[in-house]
């Protein structure tokens, strides 16, 4: 089926696969792979597996052996969250780890969707001594609907004063902005392979030395015996290519936060009935989560659609289903949160994509 979509804002999504990675795709997918067999195309397999893990380590600032391949972000929360009993996190976080199975404490975020340091101080405080080993706090570092980024600093000297574990979704955050996990204070972090020009499929979690992480999956003991299944050396391979590319260019992102900057700006200028979420925080560069008049998010979407530009609603879908942002209504956006667009520009964004943006939304 032919796509008609010609201006692709939608990378908080997936971005589009990045040439590198399609390249070391193709040549992994030709020789037999599993890098737990101990002849020659298994030790071949091995290694391209442990130079793409290399390669993540180099973009995410940590060490290689603290990196566990899993199928992609959700996996990665959901095995970082199921090792404890009882989940301190914020109301703007994604599904996975909102949806967890274990017990969970939700902490306020203010108007602009940054964390109420306040309420954890205070969240953090009720629980008992006798509990706190198997508490975790999870704060994801950037938001994938508005890009507002979490001061993750000061809430690890928090986590780690209470004597509790820290996690962090960091899978808007990595390639978007310099990300140090081996300085961040972060017990664990999920980042996610698609997000920055790589497959779908794969991603990690990334674990500080000396910290459980109990498997999921019972098997053959593979990852170090913390992610059982046969490593998907093809996916691997695309996600470390990625990853060297997009340690190449980091820098674009801040270019990209001028022409974003520039784009509400002029909608601003250009119409009264603009709304912009999160844009007095700190965010990513490549995101606006905005609400032009009052028409309802898909609405908007469909409209951008027929006019050539993929964005989504201010929540991303869920099985192609658009649902009012669980985010917004947590900045107590009001109606914004059922109105809000999300667009988020890509390694292959150019700022002429932004001023045709500009020039289609302000005729909607």
């Amino acid at each position: 089926m032919a796509v008609t979509t010609a201006l692709y804002l939608d990378n908080n999504a997936t971005a589009p696969l990045r040439p590198e990675a399609g390249a070391a795709m193709r040549a992994a997918m030709g020789p037999p792979a599993n890098p737990s067999s101990v002849h020659g195309f298994g030790r071949a397999a091995r290694l391209l597996v442990e130079g793409a893990r290399e390669d993540i380590a180099m973009l995410a600032g940590c060490r290689a052996a603290d990196i566990v391949f899993t199928s992609g972000g959700t996996e990665a929360n959901n095995l970082v969250l199921s090792g404890f009993d009882h989940v301190i996190t914020t109301a703007i976080e994604h599904d996975s780890v909102l949806q967890t199975k274990v017990r969970t404490t939700l902490v306020n975020v203010d108007v602009d969707g940054c964390i109420d340091l306040g309420h954890l101080a205070t969240c953090l405080a009720a629980v008992p001594d006798g509990k706190r080993a198997q508490t975790l706090l999870s704060v994801m570092m950037a938001n994938n609907e508005t890009g507002v980024i979490q001061p993750v600093d000061e809430v690890a000297a928090m986590a780690h004063s209470a004597g509790i574990a820290l996690h962090s979704d960091m899978v808007q955050m990595l390639g978007k902005a310099q990300v140090d996990f081996a300085s961040s204070g972060l017990d664990y972090a999920s980042v996610s392979a698609h997000k920055i020009g790589g497959p779908t499929g794969i991603g990690a979690v990334l674990v500080r030395p000396g910290n459980r992480l109990t498997s999921l999956l019972r098997g053959g003991g593979q990852e170090q015996g913390r992610r059982s299944g046969t490593e998907n050396v093809v996916g691997i391979a695309g996600f470390g290519a990625a990853a060297r590319a997009a340690f190449d260019d980091v820098g674009l992102y801040r270019q990209m936060a001028e022409w974003r900057n520039n784009f509400e700006t002029q909608m601003c200028s250009l119409r009264d009935d603009v709304t912009i979420f999160g844009n007095r925080a700190n965010r990513i560069g490549n995101t606006s989560c905005i609400a032009v008049g009052e028409k309802p998010s898909e609405v908007m979407v469909m409209a951008l659609d027929i006019a050539g530009i993929a964005v989504s609603a201010g929540a991303a879908c869920s099985s192609g289903k658009v649902h009012e942002s669980h985010v917004l209504k947590a900045m107590q956006a009001g109606t914004g949160a059922s109105r809000a667009v999300r667009i988020s520009g890509g390694w292959q964004s150019q700022a002429a994509d932004f001023e045709r943006l500009a020039e289609v939304l302000c005729h909607l």
